[in-house]
């Protein structure tokens, strides 16, 4: 009996206990939130299902991008390009094609209509075939033996035209010596220098290559010589020069009738006028 009363009480306080346990239990103040992560798997959702331009430019920082995420703009700085000029290489459009342009290959001689004796002298073809020359060889090369010859009958320019000067004779000659090249040069690689022009260094040899031919001689054309230091500087002076280079209205246009001179040719002459046509 004893040992019944004890059972009874112990079975009491358990259901006592599972009373007050259940009493304290209640629902979770958060509802619960399954997550989407777990039900939709990330390769589902295409790139495309929210535009790029939906997404305001102002909703991620700049500050926050990692510095190589931040791309420098293009350099649009311009370049001057071509093969820069190399000291010691005389180059076929830049020093021999001036000089038989401006001495020979004019009307009435051997430019293309009038191709006297059959000789044109206007490109590189031209002057390969027609002025006979063997590249390495300047002895054996037909142009250089009328350029040189003695003879004024037979010489080229004939006058009343004044002969080639040894400076351009010896352009001729090296550039056979050196194979005849049909070569050239950009001018303007690197940029272009106008800082202290000099006239013996760069205005002389481009007025005698590229207007020698016509504006020298007993029969200069409208009358203009250029052949010397005095000629040259009152032109430029004068405002003609420049003028007649840069085609400026109310002069006629030089070299005549062959195509104008390599801008930085006249941007470094017209430098040197500024400078008061120094004689350095």
């Amino acid at each position: 009996m004893k040992v019944l009363s004890k059972t009874l009480l112990l079975f009491s306080l358990f259901l006592a206990f599972l009373f007050v346990f259940n009493a304290c239990e209640h629902e979770p103040i958060w509802p619960e939130i399954n997550n989407p992560n777990d039900t939709i798997p990330n390769d589902t959702i295409p790139n495309d299902t929210i535009p790029n331009d939906t997404i305001p430019n102002d909703t991620i920082p700049n500050d926050t991008l990692p510095e190589d995420t931040i791309v420098s703009p293009p350099d649009t700085t311009t370049q001057t390009g071509g093969t820069p000029c190399q000291p010691g290489v005389v180059y076929f459009e830049n020093d021999v094609l001036p000089i038989l342009l401006s001495n020979c290959a004019y009307s009435g001689c051997h430019n293309a209509q009038s191709h006297k004796e059959g000789v044109i002298l206007d490109n590189y073809n031209h002057v390969m075939n027609t002025g006979e020359i063997e590249p390495f060889d300047p002895s054996e090369s037909k142009l250089y033996k009328v350029i040189t010859e003695n003879d004024e009958d037979d010489i080229m320019p004939p006058p009343p035209a004044a002969p080639l000067s040894n400076d351009q004779i010896a352009i001729i000659s090296q550039w056979i010596l050196q194979g005849a090249l049909n070569n050239a040069c950009d001018e303007n690689a690197g940029g272009c220098n106008t800082v202290n022009v000099s006239y013996s260094a760069t205005v002389k040899p481009i007025i005698q290559n590229y207007c020698g031919g016509c504006h020298s001689g007993s029969a200069p054309l409208g009358g203009v010589l250029l052949t010397n230091y005095a000629q040259i500087s009152a032109a430029a002076l004068s405002g003609s020069l420049v003028g007649s280079l840069k085609g400026t209205a109310g002069y006629v246009p030089m070299p005549f009738q062959q195509p104008p001179l390599n801008q930085c040719y006249i941007d470094r002459i017209e430098a040197w006028v500024n400078d008061g046509a120094p004689y350095n």
